[in-house]
């Protein structure tokens, strides 16, 4: 009997709806293939929708969320029509924090056929999944203002780092680098400037690693770290960090891989719905021409399958996206020779089989 999954569609804003239109495209070219269904529940949230009614996250979605077997998210916000801040707070952080995806899983990876902008710099060097804190961390929000808009004024963010949540996120990271082949993990931190944080996370990074003897583990500085990605980014295998240096250090990566238009992400509940999206955000300058990089969004999907335990499907999508990439002739907007929906066609000719 084939298996039915909930997934709920946030297409957002800009080009959002454009490529999770052939990501969809793509999923419909998998079910057909391996005999599994879906039934694909809409939610019109961003800006459009915050410009017409002031609403953010209406009241029931989030437990309406909570229902779903997956999550599959465009982007949200429009420059100039949303204030900043208010779809971040109203919308990206209450998804993240309320449904407690507490992962955040970056895979970084080149595929043949997709140019590098770092000199030298082959496929078989970039390899690595970034698992980062995801709930906590700078963007827990915990701070204030004191004398705020006066010469005496006082800004306050405090990094909240549990040893839970740190414990939780750690252990993640050992479970996916004892299932890859090269079975190492380092830890990105600031040991020697942030003596407080990520002392705790240094303590619990060698402690749960006693539990995992086969997974090599080693540590390297944020700076370092950035530095070595470009330089030798053949050293790391799975790196896992906080919820900010993650946010960073996961877009500076996105460069070997091809740039933002082929980077994906998962926010994971690993016990509840867990969300997906590409990285490269509503580019809004694009909209409507048809002509925005769809693989981000296309390996998103790839994610979201593998999570639902479709990992044949999963694969099939992978393989389709390797097909395609020799085709494209860049990865920016405009600059792939082919249309938005062209390539999505590709792709999910190729995982048809046709």
């Amino acid at each position: 009997m084939s298996k039915t999954y909930r997934i709920a569609v946030i297409p957002g804003d800009g080009t959002g709806p454009e490529v999770i239109r052939e990501g969809l495209k793509v999923l419909d070219a998998a079910q057909a293939r391996f005999g599994f269904t879906t039934e694909r529940v809409p939610y019109d949230l961003g800006a459009e929708r915050w410009a017409r009614t002031g609403e953010t996250l209406p009241d029931g979605v989030l437990d309406e969320l909570r229902t779903m077997d997956a999550i599959y998210f465009g982007a949200v916000g429009l420059p100039g029509k949303v204030p900043s801040g208010v779809l971040e707070r109203g919308i990206i952080l209450p998804l993240r924090f309320e449904l407690d995806m507490y992962v955040n899983l970056r895979p970084i990876k080149l595929y043949p056929g997709v140019p590098c902008p770092v000199k030298d710099v082959e496929p078989e060097d970039v390899d690595m999944v970034v698992v980062g804190e995801n709930v906590e961390g700078l963007y827990a929000g915990v701070g204030g203002f004191l004398k705020k808009g006066t010469p005496d004024e006082v800004a306050l963010q405090t990094s909240v780092n549990t040893r839970k949540g740190v414990e939780r996120v750690v252990r993640y990271a050992y479970e996916v680098a004892n299932r890859r082949e090269r079975k190492k993990l380092t830890f990105c931190g600031k040991t020697n400037v942030l003596t407080y944080a990520h002392d705790l996370w240094q303590r619990v990074f060698d402690e749960v690693g006693e539990e995992y003897p086969d997974v090599q583990r080693d540590y390297k500085h944020v700076d370092a770290w950035c530095l070595l990605v470009i330089q030798q980014p053949d050293l790391f295998d799975v790196v896992v960090t906080d919820n900010q240096l993650r946010d960073i250090i996961t877009d500076l990566a996105a460069v070997l891989q091809g740039g933002l238009g082929v980077a994906a992400s998962g926010n994971l509940n690993p016990e509840g719905v867990s969300m997906f999206e590409p990285i490269g955000g509503t580019a809004p300058d694009f909209t409507g021409q048809n002509v925005i990089n769809p693989m981000a969004a296309i390996g998103a999907l790839k994610m979201m399958l593998d999570s639902l335990e479709e990992v044949v499907a999963a694969s099939a999508v992978e393989r389709g996206m390797a097909a395609t990439f020799p085709k494209l002739k860049g990865m920016g907007a405009g600059e792939m020779g082919y249309s938005t929906s062209e390539v999505g066609d590709m792709v999910a000719a190729a995982v048809q089989g046709v």
